[in-house]
């Protein structure tokens, strides 16, 4: 108990003096987020990764925090998986390639010899759909980091109900490293977490959601886990539904998220923070309490059904607005089209 106190405040100290410190290297390298309205450096999710995983490695070496069976492979792919965001940050890739990083780290940490092949094989889709959503929530200041601070305590509380004191303490350290982060991503930031340390997160907490409900009945641990990060999954399938419908491609960017929507009817950026942040926090307290056997599994229903709601609501909120004729028509294009109507 000690040690995990100790632990965690050592990486909230180690993750938010790092934050400061990667800055400046970030914009003298040119590692900046150019989406939102100011460049926004983003080596913030390295100082996560790198102090998540030495205070994980410290415990194991000094006996005080000695990881689980399965732990370190779990920290092994996730750095995997955050080196591969860290390309991402640098330099710019395809998202297929980030997804398929991701895919072949996820199959790596999957029980096969519990869920089967095929449950594997839909774990580790999951865990994917998870961690791509994590980097999906780093469209705004703080949320990214907010919603894996609820949700890191969430599966936290999950691993220590059964009894995995090793993974229970890597989650305690994760939410502190995190919260480190969030003492300069707050409104207005001054660093991101990027893609590696949006994904990094994502993969360890849906890898460790996946590892607590293993050996569980199927349908109770696909409703456990959706609640647990039902957020992440708003957002996904609130943007893939929105370009689908406005004839976008699905990979190509915009300002169609939740946050983007939300700012449209006026809430301001640290609003749009603290209402997706309690959202976050009634789909990981029911997930908890389910867990648990404190309430029925009905009550995830309830967090599914709000979820629909969510989706259907902010869709009527128009994002994407069309170019007017002039900006359309290029010089080239208007020469063609005279020439062709003679």
């Amino acid at each position: 108990m000690l040690y995990g106190i100790a632990a965690a405040t050592t990486a909230l100290l180690l993750t938010a003096v790092l934050t400061a410190l990667v800055r400046a290297p970030a914009l003298r390298l040119g590692v900046l987020d150019r989406r939102r309205q100011r460049p926004l450096p983003l080596l913030g999710g390295v100082a996560v990764v790198l102090v998540t995983c030495l205070v994980a490695v410290a415990g194991q070496w000094t006996g005080f925090a000695p990881l689980a069976d399965g732990i370190d492979e779990l920290l092994i792919a996730g750095a995997a998986v955050a080196a591969l965001g860290l390309v991402a940050d640098v330099r710019r890739v395809k998202a297929r390639f980030l997804v398929g990083g991701t895919a072949v780290a996820a199959a790596c940490v999957v029980p096969y010899a519990q869920t089967g092949v095929p449950g594997g094989l839909l774990a580790a889709g999951w865990i994917v759909f998870v961690a791509v959503g994590f980097r999906a929530l780093d469209h705004a200041d703080a949320l990214a980091g907010t919603v894996g601070v609820v949700t890191a305590f969430g599966v936290g509380v999950l691993a220590a109900a059964e009894v995995m004191d090793g993974l229970a303490a890597l989650l305690s350290v994760l939410a502190a490293a995190l919260t480190g982060f969030l003492m300069h991503n707050w409104h207005p930031a001054r660093v991101g977490l990027g893609s590696s340390g949006s994904l990094f997160t994502g993969f360890v907490l849906a890898s460790a959601a996946l590892t607590t409900r293993t050996g569980h009945e199927p349908a109770s641990s696909a409703g456990v886990l959706f609640a647990l990060t039902a957020l992440a999954g708003v957002d996904v399938v609130l943007v893939l539904l929105s370009r689908r419908l406005a004839g976008r491609p699905l990979l190509r960017g915009g300002p169609d998220h939740l946050a983007h929507r939300l700012r449209r009817l006026g809430l301001t950026p640290q609003g749009v923070t603290v209402l997706l942040g309690a959202g976050a926090s009634f789909g990981v307290l029911v997930a908890v309490l389910a867990h648990l056997g404190w309430v029925a599994r009905s009550w995830v229903f309830w967090v599914a059904a709000g979820a629909l709601v969510v989706v259907l609501a902010l869709l009527r909120i128009r994002v994407y607005v069309p170019r007017s004729p002039r900006r359309m028509e290029s010089p080239q294009v208007g020469a063609r089209l005279r020439v062709r109507n003679g």
